[in-house]
C-alpha cells in the first residue's frame, strides 16, 4: 500500500461507510421512513464506527471509535425512539467527544482560531435564542446545541488536522442550526433538506479521517 493508505487496516470499510452515508440522501429526498430507513441512516456513521475501531491502535484510537458509534446510535434513536433519547445519545457522544479532544489541544494557536474558539459557543446560543425563541421549550434546543458547539470548539482547537477533523466538527454544528432553523421556520424544510444531511455526513466522515489517520500514522512511526 502507498504511505497515505499503508495506515489503514480496512479501506474496504471506509468506503462502504461513505456509499451508506451518501446514498442516504436518496432516502432523505423520497422523505422515505420505517425501520428499513432508520438502519440505512445508521450505516454510515455505523460504519465509519467500525472502521475507526478497525484501526484502533491505543485509547485515543477507542475514543473516537466510540464518538461514532454513539452517532451512529443517535442517528437510530431520533427516529426509532424519538427526539429526547436520539439527543440523549448524541450528547454522550459530545461529551467523548471532548475529553478526546481536549486530551490533545493543539500546542499553539493563532489569534483568528483562538477567536473562533472562544465565539463558538455563545454564537451559538444567540443564533438557536434567535431563531426558536419565545417558542415554548426552545431553551431544550439550546442546551442540546451547547454540547455541539462545545464539542466543535474543542475539535477546532485541538492538534487533530484543522481542515478535516476542525471543519467537519463545525459542519455537524451547522447541520443542527440548519435543523433548529427548519423548525424555527427561519428556512423552508423544503431548503433545509438539501443542507442537514450533507452537513452532518460529511461532517462526520471529515472528523474520523482526521482524528483516525492523525492516531494511526503516529502509531505506525
Amino acid at each position: 500500500m502507498s504511505g497515505e493508505q499503508g495506515w489503514d487496516r480496512a479501506r474496504w470499510l471506509w468506503w462502504l461507510a461513505l456509499l451508506g452515508g451518501i446514498s442516504f440522501f436518496i432516502a432523505v429526498y423520497q422523505r422515505l421512513d420505517g425501520p428499513a430507513i432508520w438502519a440505512w441512516k445508521t450505516s454510515g456513521v455505523g460504519l465509519l464506527a467500525v472502521w475507526a475501531a478497525a484501526n484502533a491502535r491505543e485509547k485515543n484510537g477507542w475514543l473516537i471509535a466510540a464518538v461514532l458509534g454513539f452517532g451512529a446510535l443517535g442517528d437510530y434513536l431520533l427516529d426509532a425512539r424519538g427526539l429526547v433519547v436520539g439527543a440523549v445519545a448524541f450528547a454522550v457522544g459530545h461529551v467523548i467527544a471532548i475529553i478526546l479532544y481536549l486530551a490533545n489541544r493543539r500546542a499553539q494557536m493563532t489569534p483568528s482560531q483562538r477567536l473562533l474558539g472562544w465565539l463558538t459557543m455563545p454564537a451559538t446560543l444567540v443564533i438557536v435564542w434567535a431563531m426558536l425563541s419565545p417558542a415554548a421549550g426552545w431553551w431544550h434546543a439550546a442546551i442540546y446545541s451547547l454540547f455541539v458547539a462545545a464539542m466543535a470548539t474543542a475539535a477546532w482547537t485541538s492538534r487533530f488536522p484543522r481542515y478535516r477533523t476542525g471543519i467537519g466538527a463545525m459542519m455537524f454544528l451547522a447541520s443542527d442550526l440548519f435543523i433548529f432553523a427548519g423548525e424555527g421556520a427561519v428556512l423552508s424544510r423544503d431548503v433545509t433538506m438539501w443542507l442537514v444531511w450533507p452537513l452532518y455526513f460529511g461532517g462526520q466522515a471529515l472528523i474520523a479521517w482526521g482524528v483516525v489517520g492523525t492516531l494511526a500514522k503516529e502509531a505506525r512511526s
